[in-house]
């Protein structure tokens, strides 16, 4: 990348797509100033040191279909990075593990008659191959797989995950947003009954420091534990930014912070403008990881359907990647403003001690070495039907300003690739 000496930019945010809009500047010869209100970069997909083992406070995988971040691989060197796996995935329902994701454990699952598995097979095929989502963006998700494969089956497969996901928000979520799931991970396979999964050697930071380094080498700027404090407005154009630094004069800034915090950033947003903001709804995320003697079941993401948990699923990573170690993720999701959130880490710790050992009942006090929680207020957006409409514009509300973060990439769910793709899309608007 060829340095030009253009104005600087600066850039709200250290996160995956933060540091793609920086990185993509760079390409352009443009300086980024980049700004974090955190210690390090990476957002969600920060690393710390888990006794001893180096890992993501918030777990990552990609799929066959993750290209951006594919992409990003290769122009960085770190290609040889990506390991494909064949990964499980196990359905926990009524006290017992089942196979899960392929045409066979579905027709051996007990707990459905023929028509309804029929039904389910025929709803995710389709969905697989579908390609356009705007035929589904007014429809609700909920009663658009129950349409498709009954009030038993719905119950049965999805209304837990659902539930424990979005509590009440349940019945406010958008088909084309669970279309994308579905579609995401059923064309990630290596054939009809094998699913491929994939995961960085060193995690998601050997791809996000390169990529930071890479934005260093060329000039860019990362100021970190740094908050902007004011974008500063003057006749309806950006003059630059306030920090506990002071003063930076600059005239466009692209801001990837989560919506809830621009209003506050730029306070001299019209009040519709940040009426717009607040009406996006969040879940929160507290993420209880553990390390173990051994494996907790062989696959690498387990749905869960029982009335003694609160939890959509565990994920076991190293059924993904080996560490040694055995490592499972087991995410509490919830709207954020919900008391629940507020609970300690040992109310959490002690339900994830529980349910592993409701799982595998072979585990003991012993078996655990180590616990860690982690928490993220705005971890995902809550995508409604019509979703799309519901958000303010990207720019054109003050020269030099955009704004975006994870709910621009609707229908697609929050993720280290989308956010590279949508990075270089910001960086395409802002310079043209």
């Amino acid at each position: 990348m060829k340095h030009i000496d253009k104005e600087k930019v600066v850039v709200i945010g250290a996160g995956p797509m933060g540091l793609s809009v920086a990185y993509h500047l760079c390409k352009k010869g443009v300086t980024p100033l980049v700004y974090e209100a955190g210690p390090e970069v990476g957002g969600m997909t920060v690393t710390f040191d888990f006794g001893g083992l180096p890992m993501e406070r918030f777990y990552h995988f990609h799929c066959t279909s993750d290209v951006d971040a594919i992409r990003m691989l290769k122009e960085l060197g770190l290609e040889d990075k990506l390991c494909w796996v064949k990964t499980k995935m196990g359905y926990f329902y009524q006290g017992k593990i089942y196979d899960w994701g392929d045409p066979f454990s579905l027709f051996r699952f007990p707990h459905l008659g023929f028509v309804s598995k029929l039904r389910y097979a025929l709803h995710a095929f389709t969905s697989t191959k579908r390609k356009d989502w705007h035929g589904l963006d007014q429809k609700g998700a909920v009663d658009w797989i129950k349409f498709w494969i009954g009030e038993k089956a719905f119950d049965v497969l999805w209304s837990k995950l659902f539930s424990c996901k979005f509590y009440h928000l349940s019945d406010q979520i958008s088909a084309a947003w669970i279309w994308d799931r579905i579609h995401r991970i059923g064309n990630s396979r290596y054939n009809l009954f094998e699913e491929k999964l994939g995961y960085i050697e060193g995690g998601s930071q050997t791809l996000i420091h390169g990529l930071r380094d890479k934005i260093v080498q060329n000039g860019g700027e990362i100021h970190l534990s740094c908050p902007i404090e004011k974008v500063v407005i003057e006749n309806q154009k950006v003059k630059g930014i306030q920090t506990k630094h002071g003063f930076v004069a600059c005239s466009k800034v692209i801001s990837t912070a989560p919506l809830p915090y621009v209003s506050s950033m730029v306070p001299d947003f019209p009040q519709t403008i940040k009426e717009q903001y607040s009406r996006v709804k969040n879940i929160a995320v507290v993420c209880v990881i553990v390390k173990l003697k051994k494996k907790v079941t062989d696959k690498f993401w387990l749905n869960v359907n029982d009335d003694t948990m609160d939890i959509p699923g565990i994920v076991e990573y190293t059924n993904l990647r080996p560490l040694g170690d055995h490592i499972v993720y087991v995410p509490f999701y919830m709207p954020g403003e919900l008391q629940k959130y507020q609970d300690s880490d040992e109310v959490y710790e002690q339900k994830v001690r529980s349910y592993l050992r409701t799982i595998n009942t072979s585990l003991v006090d012993e078996d655990f070495l180590d616990i860690c929680v982690s928490r993220y207020r705005y971890a995902q957006p809550v995508c409604t039907p019509g979703f799309v409409s519901m958000l303010p514009p990207i720019t054109g509300v003050f020269d030099g300003l955009w704004v975006a973060d994870t709910s621009y990439y609707y229908p697609h769910d929050r993720g280290i690739s989308e956010s590279f793709g949508f990075g270089k899309t910001l960086v395409e608007k802002a310079l043209s």
